[in-house]
C-alpha cells in the first residue's frame, strides 16, 4: 500500500491535450518518486471557476463542485481532497466552507444533487498538492530523494495569487510566502526568496477578454525574474504558467523586449531532480524549453 493516499481532483485543463496535461504528467512523476497514491474521483466535473462567476448564479456554482465533493465522499470516503490547479482548488475549498458555514445553502445544494441521485457532507479536508507537500513531507524530506540536484539554475518562484489568496498555505505570509522558494532549494537549485513580483496576478482570464491589460501584467512579472538574474520561473498555477509562458512573443512584439523565460511546474522541477526524463518530467510540453533541465534530465 502507497504511504499516503489522497482523492484526486485532475480538473479540466490536466486532462490529455489540454493546456496544463504536462502538470498530470510530471505530478504523477513526483508522486510516484514520494509514495503517494492519487485516486482520482470518479466522473469528475468541471468546477466552473470561469463561467461560474460570469452569469450562472451561485446555487449551479456551488452545486458543480458539490457533485465532485459527493461523488469523493462515496469513492474516497477517508481521504483529503487534493487538486493540483489553483482554480480547482479555490472553488472547491470555497464550495466546502459556504456549505459548512451555510445550512439553507447546503439544504438547496443537495436539493439539486438529489436530482443526480447524490448527497453531499463536505466532511473531506481540500487541500492544494502543495499544501500536502509542504505539511505532509516537508522541505527536508522532499530534499532527500533528490537525485540530480538542480545546480547552477536560479529559479524566481511565482506563486501567482489564487493559490495564496483568501486562503493560502497555513503559517504563509500572504505577501511574501516562501514555501516555493523552499521547495526550490531543496531540488537543489537558487530560490529568490526576494522576488517582488511572486504573488503578481497574472491577469487570469483578461488574457481573452483585454489582453493588453493582462500582457502589461505578465510583462512585469517576467521583467521583475530577469532583473533578479533568474534563468526560469516556477509556478504551482495552470494558468499563471499558461499566461506568463504562451504571450511572450506578442509582449515582446508590443513592448520591443526580448523574453524567452521558460516557465515551468514545481513538479517538473522535482521530477528532474528526483532523477526522471525528460519525458516523464513532461519537459515536451513546453512553449519555451527548459534546456538547463533537458540537460540535467539527460545525465
Amino acid at each position: 500500500m502507497a504511504k499516503k493516499e489522497y482523492s484526486f481532483y485532475p480538473g479540466c485543463s490536466s486532462q490529455k491535450g489540454a493546456s496544463s496535461s504536462n502538470y498530470l504528467v510530471s505530478t504523477e512523476t513526483m508522486c510516484k518518486t514520494l509514495d503517494i497514491q492519487l485516486n482520482e474521483i470518479p466522473d469528475w466535473n468541471c468546477c466552473s471557476a470561469s463561467i461560474g462567476y460570469a452569469s450562472g448564479g451561485e446555487l449551479p456554482r456551488m452545486a458543480l463542485s458539490a457533485r465532485n465533493l459527493a461523488l469523493s465522499e462515496q469513492a474516497n470516503p477517508d481521504q483529503d481532497v487534493v487538486a493540483t490547479c489553483a482554480a480547482c482548488w479555490l472553488a472547491t475549498k470555497e464550495t466546502h466552507e459556504r456549505l459548512n458555514e451555510d445550512g439553507d445553502l447546503m439544504a438547496e445544494t443537495n436539493q439539486a444533487l438529489k436530482e443526480a441521485g447524490l448527497e453531499v457532507k463536505a466532511n473531506q479536508k481540500i487541500r492544494h498538492m502543495a499544501e500536502v507537500l509542504v505539511e505532509d513531507f516537508g522541505f527536508d524530506a522532499l530534499g532527500s530523494h533528490v537525485k540530480k540536484p538542480l545546480e547552477g539554475i536560479k529559479i524566481a518562484g511565482y506563486v501567482g495569487c489564487q493559490t495564496n489568496r483568501p486562503f493560502g498555505i497555513d503559517g504563509e505570509s500572504f505577501e511574501n510566502p516562501k514555501y516555493l522558494d523552499n521547495i526550490i532549494d531543496a531540488m537543489g537549485a537558487e530560490s529568490i526568496p526576494t522576488y517582488e513580483k511572486k504573488v503578481q496576478c497574472c491577469g487570469g482570464a483578461l488574457a481573452f477578454s483585454e489582453p493588453e491589460k493582462s500582457q502589461e501584467m505578465i510583462k512585469g512579472i517576467i521583467e521583475a525574474a530577469y532583473d533578479n538574474g533568474a534563468d526560469m520561473i516556477a509556478t504551482p498555477c495552470p494558468v499563471c504558467q499558461m499566461n506568463t509562458e504562451v504571450y511572450q512573443d506578442q509582449i515582446n512584439a508590443k513592448y520591443g523586449t526580448k523574453f524567452k523565460m521558460p516557465i515551468v511546474y514545481y513538479s517538473t522541477l522535482m521530477s528532474v531532480a528526483y532523477g526522471a526524463s525528460a519525458a516523464d518530467s513532461a519537459l515536451n510540453g513546453q512553449v519555451i524549453k527548459a534546456k538547463q533541465l533537458e540537460d540535467i534530465a539527460s545525465k
